[in-house]
This record gives structure tokens, sequence and C-alpha cells, in this order.
């Protein structure tokens, strides 16, 4: 694996801290060029100071030009990483759906219409898109965040059946719980769901790691999410009822 890497081009979004800045670290320390990208310039330069990459701030949707100059015009893996974890139900407000829409699943997207020509061309590139068990799953009080990552987790299904054969790799990571400032965030919900059994960033890290050595698309950081995944896939209504009991424990602890 260190040899895969070791020269490659990488771009890891939303990298000044959390998830983002694990893969940064692991990255660099098994020999790749990385580009640190941040909504917050400071922690983006942070981090590339500490790891000895290079830092380009500003919106995950449009850095893949400035990345690929820094880079020397070469981007070899890129990492949809950055994301938003925006609750509420489906009376959140517009504004609140638009942006979990355009970060968590049109980042995506842009990402990909940049990066595939050149990738398709030459017959390889890796996207690497950080989405949660929540796409595979749901996650109670965030409607917004549960259908988006949904669609993080659809696209970067659907990168992976059309291009894999011409050479484009992709993995989706789905973990549940990171401790993160994201999962502090999510408040009670959070922790009655998640915070039990949350992991650390790095921990995703080495599960990346693992998953692109055996060739894997799915990136379980939980591994207890593929029987529940399994679950949901085979009696939908008995998954419903079940998560239902789970909606309303939450609710008769607010």
């Amino acid at each position: 694996m260190v040899g895969a890497v070791q020269g490659a081009g990488v771009v890891v979004t939303g990298a000044g801290g959390g998830i983002g800045a694990a893969l940064a670290r692991r990255f660099a320390a098994a020999g790749g060029r990385v580009v640190v990208n941040d909504l917050d310039a400071d922690k983006a330069k942070a981090v590339a100071d500490e790891i000895g990459g290079i830092a380009v701030p500003g919106d995950a949707s449009a850095i893949v030009a400035e990345a690929k100059d820094a880079l020397g015009g070469v981007v070899d893996v890129y990492c949809a990483n950055a994301g938003v974890g925006s609750g509420g139900s489906e009376a959140a407000a517009e504004e609140v759906w638009a942006l979990a829409w355009d970060v968590n699943v049109m980042a995506h997207v842009r990402a990909a219409q940049a990066l595939l020509p050149e990738w398709l061309e030459r017959g390889s590139g890796r996207f690497v898109s950080t989405v949660s068990a929540a796409g595979l799953l749901t996650m109670i009080g965030a409607a917004p965040y549960s259908v988006t990552k949904h669609g993080a987790y659809a696209f970067a299904e659907w990168l992976s059946l059309t291009y894999r054969h011409r050479g484009v790799k992709v993995h989706a990571i789905c973990p549940q719980g990171v401790r993160t400032d994201m999962l502090a965030a999510t408040g009670s919900a959070g922790d009655l769901v998640l915070v039990p059994t949350a992991v650390e960033p790095e921990d995703v890290a080495d599960a990346l790691f693992k998953g692109i050595e055996e060739d894997r698309f799915l990136i379980l950081p939980h591994p207890e999410v593929a029987g529940y995944y399994q679950a949901r896939a085979a009696d939908p209504d008995r998954w419903l009822t079940n998560m239902n009991h789970l909606q309303q424990k939450w609710e008769a602890a607010q």
C-alpha cells in the first residue's frame, strides 16, 4: 500500500481537523504529496505545515484546479471528505437543505467532473468519498444529513460501477460515530446513537488503508454496520419498527 501512495498527488477536502486531518496525515506518512483543503485557512495551513503538505483553503467544490496546480499538474487520489452534519426534520429551512445537498453531494459531483476526463484518459485514479453509516441506514433527528448522505453513497456507487473497468478506483467510507467536532454537534441524538461506539479519526484512516489494500469499495470502520445494512434490506418493516423505537426513546428523553 505504501508503494502505491509513494509520490502520489493526494487531495483531502475538509482536512483542517477530524477525519480529513487523519486521512491527510496517513497519506503523507505513506509518501503521498498531500494538498490539505479546508474552509478555515488557518486550520488547513496548520495541518499542511505539520505533514509537509500544501494548504489550499476554500470551498471544496471549487479547488480541484488549484490543487492540481499545487501538485504539479496531477491528482492521483481525491478524498471528498468535507461535509456538513445538518440536523432537523422535513421542516428544516430551504437553506439548510440546500447547503447539505451542495456540500454532501454536489461537491463530490463537481470534483468528479473535473477529475474524470484525465483519469479516464490515462486509465487510473482513485476517488475516496467520506459518506457515513447514515448513507446506508439513516440518522434520527437529521433528515437533511441522512438524505444527502444517501445521495453521496449513491454517487460513489455509480462512479464505481461505471468506471471500474477503466481503471478508476472508488471507495465509500461509512463510519458511525467518530470523535470529531461534528459528533459533538449532534447533541442528544448523537449521544444516544453514536457516542457509545464512537471511534477515533485515525481508526477511519486505518480502515480506509486496509480497504485500499483489499481493493474494496465499501469501507466500514464499524464492522457491525454490515449486519444492520443486511437487516434493513432483508426486512425493511422490521428494521423501520426498530428504528422507530429508537426515535421514541430519543423523543422521551428530550
